[in-house]
């Protein structure tokens, strides 16, 4: 087995992580949405994600188009940070389905990968490359080297093929399982058999539920942790699901819901 990334060591369950920064409360993957999970809610770690653009930056963004986000038109790809930057990206949310968007027209930006790491410079991150683009993990893996962050970020991708690539660029940092290697060591575990050795991916980031199967218990937590695993679950925002996560000993909660998650992690917490 490899030795433990420098990311993991040190870290307790259960991990309080804001998706997106948590998209329900704020405009996802902006400076906003990761201040007020940080400053308001004491979230433990950022999950996001980046793509690069037409000019080679690193940005912040769930989506390979602009529309749902921000007052922009087709692919990201397709534009330069400048232009990019020019875009409302407080423009599509709303909590109230449609009827009121009180972020739009206030200055809320897409923030590069580089803004966001020098904006909480001890915070650990959870970030996903999108999408697959050989050479786009060279460029995000000098910019984590050139900020030397590299030992605060856990990476990967849904795609194999890219958190491949990122395990190769950079080998001895914390990676998470892509889509496959993770159904893989899943399956295997949920049948009692004996899983596939992996020591490229460290840390397991997996939906709760697979239809109406629940995938994690204490079992499945026992045994990814005898294996030198570490598992995170998204996106809960059910309370109840928080609470028997946080009993059961989850590694990290992802959550759209900070404000929910902070509250069930403070009640677990209080004495008595």
């Amino acid at each position: 087995m490899n030795a433990i990334p420098a990311f993991i060591q040190g870290l307790r369950p259960t991990l309080h992580i804001s998706h997106r920064g948590g998209a329900s409360l704020a405009p996802e993957n902006t400076l906003e949405a990761f201040r007020q999970a940080v400053e308001r809610f004491r979230t433990d770690m950022l999950e996001l994600d980046v793509h690069v653009t037409r000019d080679g930056e690193v940005i912040v963004a769930h989506d390979d188009t602009l529309e749902r986000c921000t007052d922009g038109f087709g692919p990201l790809a397709g534009y330069t940070l400048a232009e990019l930057k020019k875009l409302d990206a407080g423009y599509g949310f709303t909590q109230d389905e449609g009827r009121t968007f009180p972020f739009r027209g206030q200055g809320v930006r897409l923030p590069t990968l580089r803004e966001v790491l020098r904006a909480f410079p001890s915070l650990r991150l959870n970030v996903e490359l999108k999408p697959d683009m050989p050479g786009h993990e060279d460029i995000f893996a000098r910019l984590l080297e050139d900020e030397g962050a590299v030992e605060r970020v856990c990476m990967g991708s849904e795609q194999d093929a890219v958190g491949e690539r990122l395990v190769a660029r950079l080998p001895h940092a914390c990676h998470f399982y892509p889509r496959d290697a993770l159904a893989a060591l899943v399956i295997a575990l949920r049948g009692g058999e004996t899983p596939p050795e992996d020591p490229r991916f460290t840390v397991l980031d997996m939906p709760l539920y697979f239809g109406e199967v629940r995938l994690v218990d204490e079992d499945f937590l026992r045994d990814c942790a005898a294996r030198g695993k570490w598992v995170n679950v998204w996106t809960v925002d059910d309370p109840d699901e928080m609470r028997k996560l946080l009993e059961e000993g989850v590694g990290g909660i992802m959550t759209d819901r900070p404000d929910l998650l902070r509250q069930r992690m403070d009640d677990v917490n209080k004495p008595g």
